[in-house]
């Protein structure tokens, strides 16, 4: 599209541009965070010193143990791709 022709269909199609955009930035970043080893391992170990604060019973603790191991399995698979 040419510049004259962005500019014309700004009024109409700008939001819908600004909000795919931020979506994308949006998504990106979601993807980063849920995707981050450390941030992955650093929610195990406060899982543990949870658990070990009694904050937490074991039950609770192997549930979410095992949601977070299943996002580390996952972010390491796509990765490997």
């Amino acid at each position: 599209m040419s510049k004259l022709g962005w500019l014309l269909t700004l009024p109409v199609l700008g939001g819908p541009r600004l909000v795919r955009s931020l979506a994308g930035v949006v998504d990106d970043e979601v993807q980063r965070q849920l995707l981050d080893e450390d941030s992955l391992r650093g929610e195990l170990l406060d899982l543990q010193e949870r658990l070990d604060a009694g904050l937490i019973d074991e039950a609770e603790y192997e549930l979410r143990e095992a949601r977070v191991l299943e996002r580390l399995e996952a972010a390491r698979a796509l990765k490997a791709q």
